[in-house]
């Protein structure tokens, strides 16, 4: 093999990317060492896999071809590297999260010290889209995903589920009132609501046609994290998940509206990864703690308020 695997993991960080600078950042060295090995990496394979222009880098149809196949070599050597960690008896390595930031903020990263505890070979590198990405091309080795699932190419795990509800702070609701029902809900208040998919837009109680309400916001956002803030101070009323706002609502910052008329509607949490041979340890570890510590009673969204 003429290109070494440092050859080919830059030039899969600078295609991830999208420039020499960002791909310098990811993989923490200078500019000058990312763009040495990436010309390299042509020199040897004599082709040019990139082509770069003052604003953007282009993948040449040699360069499509060979990053298809170095994702595969290189999951291919880190199923390997598993392998060989794993005779250790115990999990070791980086393992790749992602998930959406509020799932990140709220659920996450408080479970995170204690799998640290119990885990500390394991390098835990965090993601946050706001969306559903590719696994492989993004290099990451577990998602957190809401929601149905429709990717067949994925192994999933149910964790569990959270509920959806309607949320404004007191401080909304005494200036504005408080909404009788569905129709009111529509005329009279400001609604918070997601930029997309415009499915998150459409809330669980019936209009008066009998049909589920699809808001017209007067305010959106692409992030759910934000929603949740503008609903704390005090902007409108937003359709959000109790993985995002149990505490809020415990401790008073928010206040549920409308309970009465609110279908229970619920969605699963589940964890998802790429279909291999064998899945590592480090992906096992997680999954199994994530089960365990998601369905424990202590949970605030858990028990009831997440069935």
């Amino acid at each position: 093999m003429k290109a070494t695997l440092e050859e080919v993991e830059v030039f899969l960080a600078v295609v991830d990317t999208g420039s020499l600078t960002s791909a310098a950042e990811h993989l923490g060295q200078p500019v000058s060492t990312t763009s040495r090995l990436l010309a390299r990496l042509e020199e040897k394979l004599q082709t040019t896999l990139l082509q770069r222009t003052t604003r953007r880098l282009h993948l040449t149809d040699e360069g499509c071809g060979f990053a298809k196949d170095a994702r595969r070599i290189l999951e291919s050597v880190r199923i390997a590297e598993d392998r060989l960690m794993e005779r250790r008896g115990r999990p070791s390595g980086p393992l790749h999260v992602d998930a959406a930031s509020p799932f990140m903020l709220h659920v996450l990263v408080p479970l995170l010290p204690a799998y640290r505890a119990q885990h500390p070979e394991v390098e835990l590198v965090l993601h946050s889209n706001e969306g559903f990405i590719d696994l492989l091309e993004r290099r990451v080795d577990l998602a957190i995903r809401i929601g149905e699932l429709k990717d067949s190419t994925l192994h999933s795990r149910l964790l569990g589920h959270t509920r959806v509800r309607l949320v404004a702070s007191p401080g909304y609701l005494l200036r504005h009132g408080v909404p009788e029902d569905a129709d009111a809900l529509r005329r009279n208040h400001e609604l918070i609501g997601f930029i997309q998919p415009d499915v998150l837009n459409v809330w669980p109680l019936l209009a008066g046609d009998g049909q589920p309400l699809r808001i017209e916001p007067t305010i959106m956002s692409g992030s759910g994290e934000t929603i949740r803030e503008l609903a704390i101070a005090g902007m409108g009323i937003g359709c959000l998940s109790d993985f995002m706002t149990a505490r809020d609502l415990a401790e008073g910052r928010l206040v549920e509206v409308l309970s009465q008329v609110v279908m229970a509607k619920t969605k699963p949490v589940s964890a998802v990864y790429y279909k291999q041979s064998a899945v590592s340890g480090r992906i096992a570890s997680m999954v199994g703690y994530l089960a365990d510590a998601m369905r424990a009673p202590e949970a605030l969204w858990a028990g009831e308020r997440g069935q």
